[in-house]
């Protein structure tokens, strides 16, 4: 019979040996876990419903622009329905979907560790957002917020009674729940630091991290320094509507640039906070279906640090047409323009790792190869918009949308996607239909495509963004984009089938499916409670096929990058 033990910071006895799935099963037991791997679960669970709900109402929106006038709501509607899909997608999926769920479940076994260094504080992270997410959702369904997801005074501010617009009394404790949420990112970045400061097995020096460690790390710093303006600004919004001060309503002598100023110094870092995880899970997929180590594995380490530094500066490009001087409009442009290099360094090294590798295009490696693609027209579109001349056209367009779409969907989705592939059948156990898997790829690839490649055009030829209704030579672009959004939930749809299937009939998941020398890939599938049988010493480098042995690439299973190499292991084990 199997020992009975306990860890710090649990309550419960558990079996070492059991997954922990098995472990003190039962809804409380989940409710009230330690794990980090059941929080990061429930984290994924929570994220995956608000990626549904916004995706929906993008839906719902879409529908609406298929043909001029209304096509099945009021312009009011249309108005609330497009703040609830920014709000949502922005603030309770773009943000936390990759480090509070997959960087939970996957971090502290890449580091050796047996659990985040504050395992209550992992919790208490979750029932932060859980709350923030529900407050926020229903103050704006309830009070019909209309501002869009980033309030802008003196939309949020204003009072209808007096001669204002917008629904300002619904936005206030909307404000309030993004408030919250901010304390649950913050929560959750100084638990990441703290873990890969302290929590490294031996062996595992900063040279050794897996790149998706570096991007949460370079992540948190963000969430950190970042977080706390965003809720400086969310307080003084509070305090002018309810004490009648002016700081940002012009109505009562306030700024409303100056709320630009500060919404957009955390907001464009935020940018980073969705993306850079993203950039370090397509790294490690990469490296996986590549067969070799990244090329230039500090520089792509480097490059993350740098995002999470040089995105506090350019803050200042999305208010070109502001009104702001013309010394310091040419200077955000400058920083810009500078923002891209550690982007265009990872693009290369991504690229240079493809070069002579041993390419196996699976579902992961799909997704890793979707977000070069589709990153790359994002930032080299972000460009234009970083040109003053050219921005002043282009400003507030359909073309703003586009690019904001390849930069977060093709960045932050197929990131987030990849991972979750990748991943599933080692926090799972179970394996997925290939087939399935690549067809909800293609038809996501295509319907993304067909969606929001014809809003640069719409963009260009002077459609703005955020209109109900539009004039007749826009109509044939909206219904393209319309159809493809059709395409894109469809293959969402497939996506989530296959997912469901899995879990009730997929095969059981071999140890090592991929063929990974990560380390996470050196833990049962599903991992037991503690992660490790015994405390690891890590003697090579995540990515290290030269170094790492058969036994830890392969288990007996049929492998899919080399089937008769499992095979045979398989036979001779026997």
């Amino acid at each position: 019979m199997a020992a009975i033990t306990t860890a710090p910071g649990y309550h419960e006895e558990v079996d070492p040996n059991a997954s922990y799935l098995e472990n003190k099963k039962g809804l409380l037991s989940w409710l009230f876990t330690l794990d980090h791997k059941r929080i990061g679960v429930m984290y994924l669970l929570s994220v995956i419903i608000a990626f549904t709900l916004g995706g929906l109402f993008a839906l719902l929106m879409r529908a609406e622009l298929l043909t001029r006038g209304r096509t099945l709501m009021d312009a009011d509607t249309y108005n609330k329905m497009f703040s609830l899909h920014g709000v949502i997608m922005v603030f309770l999926f773009l943000i936390p979907a990759i480090p509070a769920s997959l960087g939970n479940i996957l971090l502290p076994i890449q580091l050796g560790a047996k659990d985040v260094a504050f395992p209550r504080l992992n919790l208490l992270s979750y029932y932060i957002y859980v709350f923030g997410a529900c407050f926020g959702i229903y103050s704006m369904i309830h009070g019909g917020v209309d501002t869009g997801w980033t309030f802008y005074t003196p939309y949020s501010t204003s009072d209808p009674a007096h001669g204002g617009v917008g629904s300002s009394s619904a936005v206030i404790p909307m404000t309030l729940a993004v408030l919250v949420l901010g304390f649950s990112s913050v929560l959750t970045g100084v638990n990441f630091i703290a873990t890969i400061h302290k929590m490294r097995a031996p062996g595992l020096s900063w040279r050794r991290l897996s790149l998706f460690a570096w991007s949460l790390y370079a992540t948190a710093i963000i969430q950190i320094l970042a977080t706390p303006v965003l809720a400086i600004t969310f307080l003084l919004l509070t305090l002018e509507r309810f004490l009648g001060i002016g700081i940002f309503d012009p109505r009562l002598g306030g700024d409303p640039v100056l709320y630009q100023h500060f919404f957009w110094f955390y907001s464009h870092p935020a940018v980073y906070i969705m993306i850079v995880p993203g950039m370090g899970i397509v790294s490690d997929l990469i490296a996986t279906f590549s067969r070799r180590e990244p090329f230039g594995y500090m520089a792509i380490a480097m490059s993350s640090i740098a995002l999470a530094l040089l995105g506090f500066l350019v803050w200042g490009h999305h208010l070109f047409v502001a009104g702001m001087s013309e010394y310091a409009t040419m200077v955000f442009s400058a920083l810009t323009f500078l923002v891209a290099i550690p982007s265009g360094v990872k693009v290369f090294n991504w690229i240079a790792t493809l070069y002579k590798g041993s390419i196996s295009l699976q579902s992961p490696m799909l997704w890793a190869l979707s977000f070069i693609f589709l990153f790359t027209i994002g930032g080299l579109t972000g460009l234009f918009l970083g040109m003053l001349a050219v921005d002043v056209h282009l400003h507030d367009t359909y073309f703003v949308v586009a690019h904001f779409h390849y930069v977060m969907v093709g960045g932050t989705v197929m990131g987030f996607f990849g991972g979750l592939h990748y991943w599933w059948p080692k926090f799972t156990g179970r394996l997925y239909d290939e087939k399935w898997a690549v067809a909800g790829w293609f038809f996501v690839f295509v319907g993304f495509n067909v969606t929001f490649l014809v809003q640069f055009l719409l963009g260009s030829r002077g459609m703005p963004r955020r209109y109900y209704d539009y004039l007749p030579q826009y109509e044939s672009l909206h219904q393209i984009s319309t159809v493809g959004s059709w395409i894109l939930g469809l293959g969402f749809l497939i996506l989530a089938a296959m997912f469901v299937r899995s879990l009730f009939s997929g095969k059981p998941a071999p140890r090592n499916p991929w063929g990974s020398a990560a380390y996470e890939w050196l833990t049962p599938s599903p991992p037991p409670t503690f992660n490790f049988a015994k405390d690891p010493v890590f003697e090579r480098g995540p990515y290290d096929y030269q170094v790492a042995t058969d036994e830890e690439l392969y288990d007996g299973f049929d492998d899919p990058l080399f089937p008769e190499k499992g095979v045979a292991e398989g036979e001779a084990r026997a």
